[in-house]
């Protein structure tokens, strides 16, 4: 029987471990770009800790004491924009990416209408992830550093966002 993880709002005190999950995470990624330099390797800690103390809402994903997992979501108007869902590499594969997904989603207020988010174009496992939740690709862009995006939308729907 697989435990699950206990999700919840991230204070500044996780800022390090954060950090750290998050550039594990980003690793495979930046390999696959041949890009070192993708903005969550290249967040700071300070950085970090002003997201955190900042409106942004961001959640983590423990097992025990031990954090695996974080995700963001920044509001504009009726839009809610989540980014930097990372999951520790020794425990992607088995749903906590998909829950901090619906959790980010849930945590919300209901007057959102619609989710974004990006991820490499090329970044199938990703994109499979963020289509089994509802999300479509609506466009490609460059990143600063010309690594292809695959721009991604949902529109929100009460009851899709009452859990995981």
């Amino acid at each position: 029987m697989s435990v699950e993880p206990r999700i919840s709002p991230a204070g500044v005190a996780d800022a390090g471990e954060i950090l750290t999950v998050q550039r594990a995470a980003y690793l495979t990624e930046a390999q696959h770009y041949a890009d070192p330099f993708l903005p969550p390797l290249t967040e700071t800690l300070d950085e970090v800790r002003a997201v955190l103390s900042g409106p942004t809402t961001v959640l983590t994903a423990r097992l025990g004491h031990r954090l695996v997992g974080s995700v963001r979501a920044r509001l504009d108007g009726l839009t809610a924009h989540i980014g930097r869902l990372s999951v520790a590499p020794d425990q992607q594969g088995r749903g906590i990416g998909a829950r901090l997904l619906a959790a980010i989603e849930a945590a919300c207020p209901a007057e959102v209408a619609l989710f974004t988010l990006f991820t490499g174009a090329d970044s199938t496992r990703n994109l499979r992830l963020y289509q089994r939740r509802g999300y479509r690709v609506v466009a490609h862009r460059p990143d600063p550093n010309g690594v292809p995006l695959a721009v991604l939308e949902k529109p929100a729907v009460s009851s899709a966002r009452l859990g995981p």
